[in-house]
């Protein structure tokens, strides 16, 4: 583990006086003792600089304390405050014994320097509650000032909780911007690497405004990390003055280099004709009016140097306009092939290992205006994705205006057919389909074998018979999907209407009812219907889903047929038409939450994330679709810890422990009209069970829930409403 001999941390208590003790090193990270300097149930400002981690996390903080019921550990969730310095602000626990950092990823090492612990008073706490959540501080004030304590700790500790949301040009000023001594410690990293390695900067040009290249060629000169090369292919530009730019530059810095094609041959050509000059066993793509950020190649390399078998690396990216001004930033996913299947999501900035660009022969005539997509799609086809690495950084600033110049409809036209094309070839093999989507994304279709499998629905219900009727009307008239049959699992059902609704099935050979009597315990209902169904494919549907269009049970099951999917969910709305599940990301409100959560269901989401298919860390166990024989390796979901909450996402993280991916399509919607059935978690004993099953979720998936590889670290864990 990369980290100094014996960090020690700063105690400081309210009359400014210190306590310096040092860290004990074991396995999983740093521990230190605190049991006799009287800080249990004290209010504290906790600081700490992971010299290297680059603003994101790789540790989880947290309190080791002795509770009623035995050692105990409650979780500390820093977050970032600028640079590599982060901080927790709130209540320790009573019986505190230590301070444990703990490493996320053996892969991902910290180095802890700099750490306090410092006694914050009541001043001082309100002040920046206050700021945060001024409603929840008023009320946190007013429960103290009637004596109640215990409510208005709850309600001071979940204000200084909150994570403002913050707009791009604070954010820049506080997470972007480089400080003479960040250069002075980036410099003197690269200086102490053995053999960093030579990254290739490719350029296609043509006729772009000078001013634009200019600033492109200055981006990649004024790079932090040296051992860079820029080659450059002119493509025929028809103004004089920019191959006498080019050949300038060139002259001046012996790393560019510049060709010069007699004949225009468009994009792709160009950009081979440069990929020719890189002797880098790496490249990296530029276009002749962006712009690097200045830190973007010192990125690249570094992520180069931990992982040597890497073949493609992407960063974020924004844009800028004719002043430079910094707007609409994509801070993107890990790679999801589903997702760049639908949209070349990856685009800017794209680092891809120089062999391997050659031996798909480069960028292909014929695609251009998609030719990058196509690259992709062809350059990942098959790729271990352990293989691939995003960099969370703005790396990349994408020149929106200033000569950049539009395409006109007829280029639209062809950039789309080209994309298509390209999607269409990678797919083949496996009998898929390309059309054209939403917007004019890529939409991958599927084939069903013929004959179609047997699909088994399993429906937990307990009464409320007007839901159930809706949900089978929906599967037997409305759905054309065949075979299909559904296993009721029955759970106490006692009123007349049930029965009734039972009896008028009682003929049909595809409604099964299966008693389980008992306690409700979602997870042993599911596995019970689970292990009663003959089908080769398992959904698991809520009693209040309502089918609102045809086709939506077949593309289920042709996404869950590929044996690389281990799950595959819906689009789910509410029945106003607002988007209810979007997938599941990790790490909302401490554990899960629903992306795009109450935006109208027409909305395409951020980058256009609901009109388009794409991997999640998890579904909703509402309307979820398996194989059988997943459901059976993964063991189903867990009856015994999480009978009602968190079972589905925790199913879902286990499939994807086994090395599947989870799909969330837009292509299946429904209507589900949410906790219907079971009501909302508003008892003392529905609250204690829920509290429960939320601490089974932290202590076993802790590290993942902190990590969603779906979801961008840059953006708000407040909602998953992907921003900042």
């Amino acid at each position: 583990m990369a980290s100094p001999a014996s960090p020690s941390a700063t105690l400081t208590d309210r009359l400014g006086r210190r306590d310096t003790r040092a860290f004990a090193l074991d396995d999983n990270g740093w521990r230190l003792d605190l049991a006799d300097v009287g800080l249990a149930g004290a209010w504290v400002t906790l600081r700490f600089t992971d010299r290297g981690s680059e603003g994101f996390a790789r540790v989880l903080m947290s309190a080791a304390f002795d509770g009623p019921e035995g050692p105990a550990t409650q979780a500390l969730p820093v977050e970032g405050e600028g640079g590599e310095d982060f901080a927790w602000t709130g209540r320790l626990p009573t019986g505190l014994r230590a301070l444990r950092m703990t490493r996320l990823s053996r892969d991902r090492p910290f180095a802890l320097v700099a750490c306090t612990i410092r006694r914050r008073g009541r001043a001082a706490l309100v002040g920046r509650a206050l700021l945060r959540q001024p409603a929840l501080t008023a009320r946190a004030v007013y429960w103290r000032s009637l004596g109640l304590k215990v409510r208005a700790r709850g309600l001071l500790a979940r204000a200084l909780a909150h994570r403002a949301e913050t707009s791009y040009p604070a954010w820049i000023a506080r997470f972007d911007t480089l400080r003479e001594a960040d250069r002075q410690r980036v410099r003197g990293e690269i200086a102490a690497w053995a053999e960093p390695p030579l990254i290739s900067v490719v350029m296609p040009v043509y006729d772009p405004r000078p001013a634009v290249l200019e600033d492109a060629i200055r981006s990649v000169r004024a790079q932090l990390y040296p051992n860079w090369e820029l080659c450059i292919a002119d493509d025929a530009s028809t103004n004089p003055v920019i191959p006498r730019l080019l050949d300038r530059h060139a002259a001046r810095d012996p790393r560019i280099r510049v060709v010069h094609r007699v004949e225009n041959g468009h994009i792709a050509k160009a950009t081979n004709d440069a990929l020719a000059l890189a002797r880098g066993r790496f490249v990296a793509f530029l276009d002749h009016d962006d712009r690097l950020a200045e830190t973007a190649l010192y990125h690249v390399a570094a992520a180069i140097r931990a992982d040597p078998d890497l073949v493609l690396l992407y960063s974020d990216e924004d844009k800028i306009d004719s002043g430079g001004r910094r707007f609409e930033p994509h801070f993107k996913s890990g790679f999801d092939r589903e997702l760049l299947y639908g949209q070349n999501y990856i685009n800017h900035l794209t680092v891809a290992r120089a062999e391997a660009l050659r031996a798909v022969g480069g960028l292909r005539p014929g695609f251009e205006g998609s030719q990058d997509h196509d690259l992709l799609l062809r350059l990942t086809a098959g790729l271990d994705p352990a293989r691939i690495r995003h960099i969370p950084k703005v790396l990349y600033h994408w020149r929106a205006a200033g000569g950049s110049g539009t395409f006109s409809d007829r280029a639209l036209a062809r950039s789309e057919a080209a994309r298509l094309q390209a999607l269409a070839e990678v797919v083949a093999p496996f009998g898929g389909r390309a059309e054209r989507g939403p917007l004019g994304f890529n939409r991958l279709v599927r084939p069903l074998p013929d004959p179609r499998p047997l699909v088994s629905v399993i429906i937990p219900t307990r009464d409320r018979a007007e839901l159930l009727r809706v949900v089978l009307d929906g599967l037997f008239t409305r759905t054309d999907y065949a075979p299909i049959e559904v296993v009721v699992v029955d759970n106490d059902s006692r009123e007349p209407e049930t029965r009734a609704l039972f009896a008028t099935y009682g003929a049909d050979p595809r409604l099964r009812v299966l008693p389980v009597p008992g306690a409700f315990n979602f997870s042993d209902l599911s596995n019970r219907g689970a292990a009663a169904a003959r089908g080769r494919i398992l959904l698991f549907l809520n009693n209040d889903i309502e089918v609102v269009e045809p086709g939506w049970l077949g593309e289920l099951v042709s996404v869950a047929l590929d044996p690389e999917v281990g799950a595959v969910g819906a689009k789910l709305l509410y029945p106003d038409g607002t988007i209810q599940h979007g997938g599941i990301v990790l790490g909302i409100g401490g554990v899960a939450g629903h992306s795009h959560l109450g935006l109208p269901g027409d909305d395409p989401g951020y980058f256009a994330r609901m009109v388009l298919s794409q991997e999640v860390s998890a579904v909703t166990g509402a309307c979820l679709a398996m194989r059988s024989e997943v459901f059976a390796e993964v063991g189903g979901f867990d009856a015994e810890l999480l009978k009602v909450a968190f079972n589905d996402v925790d199913l879902c993280l286990r499939i994807r422990e086994a090395g599947y991916r989870i799909v969330w399509t837009p292509y299946a919607c429904l209507v589900h009209h949410e906790s219907k059935s079971r009501g909302p978690e508003d008892t003392p004993e529905k609250r204690a069970r829920f509290e429960a099953e939320t601490a089974v979720m932290r202590q076993r998936w802790e590290p993942q829930l902190l990590a969603d590889p779906y979801y961008n670290p840059n953006l708000s864990r407040v909602a998953a409403h992907f921003r900042l």
